[in-house]
């Protein structure tokens, strides 16, 4: 497994309401027929005879062939040894707008034309509750069982994972330029501090952004309440006015880092394991107070005809072996710790280097200070998103 060369990170934020607003108002009170019962999910599984499956997922995230980039080597491997073939689809470049693609076909209770798909827990949380997934057959995913990161078991939206099962993670907390700022960053309320006024940028999407500065309140991000999501915009408000923050940022944080122009920024930590390879004086830091850990999962929608396939293959993913491969590529927070030992074994030392990085495989003392937060219910969304965007400019 040699060390890929490859384009940053694939993750697109939410950038307006859109979609989220339409969401708020169908899972609340107000149209319960956007809701599917358990009852009513399922169509009539063809996997048995019918050795195919539709899977749509984001740009970037799978391993592919550095001699021939449309090869995807962990997928062959699947299809070649399950004789099931994936008609892979890199349609997800962001939630809201996957979710406005597919969801007129779900609230009428009609095929997505997919399989298996791939989006971030925030959404999939959405998706739960409106039931336009269905329960995965456990049974079928033993390696599920035995490799899923702890961590990652069991989210407040889908106890025990029973609809949905991480793809990849990873951590939003603090990247900072190490050399050029001159000291290092520990607290969240260190981005406030005078000598980065104008060099701090915050992330634009209310669901990848007000966790981690909870976080720097003391609050338990598993349980937070409305009086903390308030108590974090005012801190923003003020920062803002201050001239604290330069602006608020899709993925584009990155070009401003390297840049220069910015000194210390939220970041995803999949990212930043990309930048050091160029640049290392970028250091990313999971605050004494803490970080948030994050998901994008694997599901498969109401009405798929190929479920037991899509389970086999979400199996497959979950061997410690396919999985080290996927992460030497991807390089984001691995969901099989198991993973870690197949890369440490590996012959090319670039590749077996990864089993110590702490972005992929957090260390014990990373883990004890990452926290899944519980997501923004559909009655607190438009609200929440309404403030949010307010501040960031949206």
């Amino acid at each position: 497994m040699p060390l890929p060369h490859r384009p940053l990170s694939r993750r697109s934020l939410l950038r307006t309401l859109g979609g989220t607003a339409v969401l708020g108002a169908l899972a609340g009170c107000g149209v319960p027929a956007a809701y599917v019962p358990p009852g009513d999910r399922a169509a009539a599984d063809t996997s048995a005879h019918d050795k195919r499956l539709t899977w749509s997922n984001w740009p970037l995230y799978i391993d592919t062939d550095d001699d021939h980039p449309s090869r995807r080597p962990t997928l062959e491997a699947f299809e070649k040894q399950s004789g099931i073939a994936v008609d892979y689809v890199e349609e997800i470049n962001d939630n809201d707008e996957f979710f406005g693609k597919i969801s007129p076909a779900l609230m009428n209770h009609q095929p997505t034309g997919r399989d298996l798909v791939v989006i971030s827990d925030w959404m999939c949380a959405r998706f739960v509750r409106l039931g336009w997934v269905q329960e995965l057959d456990a049974a079928r995913m033993p390696h599920v069982e035995r490799h899923l990161d702890p961590l990652l078991r069991s989210p407040a939206f889908d106890p025990g994972r029973r609809f949905t099962v991480p793809w990849q993670s990873g951590i939003t907390g603090i990247a900072y330029n190490r050399r050029k700022l001159g000291r290092e960053i520990r607290h969240v309320s260190d981005l406030w501090a005078d000598d980065l006024r104008g060099r701090v940028t915050l992330l634009s999407g209310l669901d990848e952004a007000f966790a981690l500065l909870m976080l720097g309140n003391g609050v338990d991000i598993t349980r937070w309440t409305a009086d903390d999501f308030h108590r974090v915009c005012d801190q923003v408000e003020a920062q803002v006015r201050r001239g604290q923050i330069r602006r608020f940022t899709g993925n584009d944080y990155t070009k401003d880092l390297v840049g220069g122009d910015v000194l210390a920024c939220q970041a995803y930590s999949g990212d930043v394991v990309q930048l050091r390879a160029d640049n290392p004086d970028i250091e990313f830091v999971v605050p004494e107070e803490g970080a948030e850990l994050w998901a994008e999962s694997l599901m498969v929608p109401d009405l798929a005809r190929h479920k037991a396939n899509a389970e086999r293959l979400i199996d497959h993913y979950y061997r410690p072996e396919v999985a080290a491969e996927l992460a030497a590529w991807v390089t984001y927070v691995c969901p099989v710790p198991a993973a870690q030992e197949v890369l440490a074994s590996s012959s090319d030392a670039d590749t077996a280097a990864l089993a110590d990085d702490p972005l992929i495989f957090p260390d014990a003392a990373m883990r004890r200070r990452l926290a899944t937060a519980r997501d923004v219910t559909a009655q607190e969304r438009v609200e929440f998103a309404k403030r949010w965007n307010t501040i960031a400019g949206l």
